[in-house]
């Protein structure tokens, strides 16, 4: 049974979950230019884009994904975009400054995401071509150094955008709050590849199949 199945949604409920949180953010989107709030803007905009791919790889490519998968990659969006939301139950602030966890459950989210990539990618190789032969071993210890090396490059991206917003006295798009805060970011990164390693094959194995697909013949 998958975790679909365990919720109870239905395709047609997760469609309407997905459009309905889409919907969200253009909500949170047209409020941060109402507020002049550019993290809200930002946010808003990069989970709209996102959440727009598998429609676009879709209609690009005829590359399709099941709905529980693009739901899988708009929760994340809509999480970062909802926390640059300053809410009245928080006293205005938003859930990344009132919420101790929020900021944890985000980057283990998108990190699955991040790991869910770079498992699909990995796994189309090793049925591209004979070339190459990823054990599950292999791609269990692979999938863990990608993940906490995209996450070191992320915190010093995370690092670098606060420091410039400080220079330039605007508001920062990204926080880093300390380095308490970078290990546990990391730390969960951890964890969002270990979600994808545990379920990888489960839930990923047709979307690897299609990329392998879109590189060429299949080998047998």
């Amino acid at each position: 049974m998958t975790i679909r199945e365990r919720l109870r949604l239905t395709g047609k409920r997760a469609t309407l979950l997905v459009r309905v949180l889409q919907l969200l953010m253009v909500a949170i989107l047209v409020t941060g230019f109402w507020v002049g709030s550019l993290s809200m803007v930002v946010n808003a905009t990069i989970g709209l884009l996102v959440s727009q791919l598998p429609a676009f790889f879709s209609r690009r490519y005829g590359f399709t994904m099941n709905v529980g998968l693009v739901l899988w990659i708009t929760v994340p969006m809509i999480l970062h975009a909802l926390g640059t939301v300053p809410l009245p139950g928080l006293d205005f602030l938003t859930p990344y400054q009132a919420v101790w966890w929020w900021d944890h459950l985000t980057h283990a989210l998108s990190s699955s995401l991040v790991a869910g990539v770079g498992y699909a990618t990995a796994r189309a190789l090793d049925v591209h071509t004979d070339a190459v032969n990823f054990p599950p071993t292999f791609l269990f210890v692979y999938l863990l150094i990608f993940m906490m090396a995209f996450g070191v490059v992320w915190e010093l991206y995370e690092f670098y955008v606060t420091v410039a917003a400080q220079l330039l006295g605007v508001p920062g798009i990204l926080m880093q709050y300390g380095l308490e805060d970078t290990v546990l970011d990391l730390a969960y990164d951890l964890v969002g590849a270990l979600l994808v390693s545990g379920l990888g094959t489960a839930y990923l194995t047709d979307v690897s199949n299609q990329l392998a697909d879109l590189l060429g013949t299949r080998a047998p």
